[in-house]
């Protein structure tokens, strides 16, 4: 289970560029210079044809930076659940501009939102077809990037069961609320549909979305991997020049024991990522097992690492120019991405016998018509 060392020049490359650069000047060289949005896209659509593990080393880097670029909601989550749909020329043509990155595209799969479920008034997102026209009607929640999303893919109920739609984001009937979020780096928004227009691009939704929201988490784990590793790096750093009593506090055994668990946590964490992209770039059908496995251990080692980073950087680390408390709320905001990891550890418990309890096959709540 090893990188090549194509991989590792991919990693350079990417690191050398974030460091001069960041948002949409960083974006437009990942896609001239690195072809980043097109990795996962096959030659004849536009892209270059690679799989999980390239975008397994950019999204490292990408974590490792904090960049604010639509890769993981436009390049992995979009792109995936269009690649898992039937070809189409209209289909084809956004795979194209995607992996040229002239354009960005977002997922729209989460169902209720939380506050509103509890109390049974949230409308779930249905799909009517009139005279062979279709039209979207509902809600969908916390959808990344989509205030500046070129295309919308909004997973849907029909009466013959969960399907997958094209919305463009300024048509009318449709219309977008940004939240704040906790992370500030991630943005996301509410995306109201009142009958909008809509094209099919797929009828089995649960199989495209299952197997997008895998793609997704994997490259998730990957980009809390090089977020913890930041932290590690920078805490380490620290504690090598802050001084205490005419010492550097990393000359201390207290804070020597805390920068060693920080460090096996972030390997323990890299070992189950690397394990799940390379179980998905081998086609293992039980792959979905494997990465959540690691969504569940990187969520909680990013998040322990973060707060350790923070501690130990003391008063400055959560200062408003300081990067700790950024990873930390990247930490917490990612952690309940894609599925919480109490969710992961339940779907994994169920499937092996330790629990009985049925889950849902989609951690933002099941699609039914």
């Amino acid at each position: 289970m090893r990188f090549r060392p194509e991989h590792a020049d991919l990693r350079a490359g990417v690191r050398r560029l974030l460091a001069h650069h960041g948002g949409g000047a960083a974006w437009r060289l990942l896609a001239e210079q690195v072809g980043a949005p097109g990795l996962a896209v096959p030659e004849r659509l536009g892209g270059a044809g690679y799989g999980p593990l390239e975008v397994h080393a950019v999204m490292e880097e990408l974590g490792h930076a904090l960049a604010e670029v639509p890769f993981l909601s436009s390049s992995v989550l979009a792109t995936q659940a269009l690649l898992g749909c039937e070809a189409s020329p209209a289909r084809d043509a956004w795979l194209g501009r995607l992996a040229e990155g002239t354009a960005t595209a977002t997922l729209a799969w989460e169902e209720d939102d939380e506050g509103d479920a509890r109390n049974g008034d949230a409308p779930r997102c249905s799909a009517t077809d009139t005279s062979g026209r279709w039209s979207l009607s509902g809600r969908k929640p916390r959808v990344l990037d989509a205030a500046t999303a070129d295309l919308l893919v909004v997973a849907a109920a029909t009466g013959d069961g969960p399907a997958l739609f094209a919305v463009a984001p300024d048509a009318e009937g449709v219309e977008l609320a940004e939240r704040v979020p906790l992370d500030l780096t991630r943005p996301r928004a509410d995306v109201a549909f009142d009958c909008a227009e809509a094209l099919p691009l797929t009828f089995q939704g649960s199989r495209v979305l299952a197997d997008a929201l895998t793609a997704a988490n994997a490259a998730l784990t990957a980009e809390q991997v090089g977020g913890a590793a930041r932290c590690v790096e920078m805490t380490v750093g620290y504690a090598g020049t802050r001084e205490q009593f005419g010492r550097p506090i990393g000359s201390f055994q207290a804070v020597k024991h805390r920068l060693a668990d920080m460090y096996v946590d972030l390997e323990s964490a890299r070992s189950l990522s690397y394990a799940a992209a390379f179980s998905l770039e081998s086609g293992n059908a039980d792959a979905w097992a494997d990465v959540s496995a690691a969504k569940s251990a990187c969520s909680e080692a990013y998040r322990e690492i973060a707060g350790e980073a923070i501690q130990l950087h003391g008063g400055i680390g959560v200062t408003w120019e300081h990067e700790a408390q950024r990873h930390f709320k990247r930490a917490h905001g990612s952690a309940s991405l894609f599925g919480a990891p109490e969710w992961h550890r339940r779907r994994l418990a169920s499937v092996i016998g330790l629990e009985d309890g049925a889950v849902d096959q989609h951690p933002g709540g099941a699609l039914s018509p």
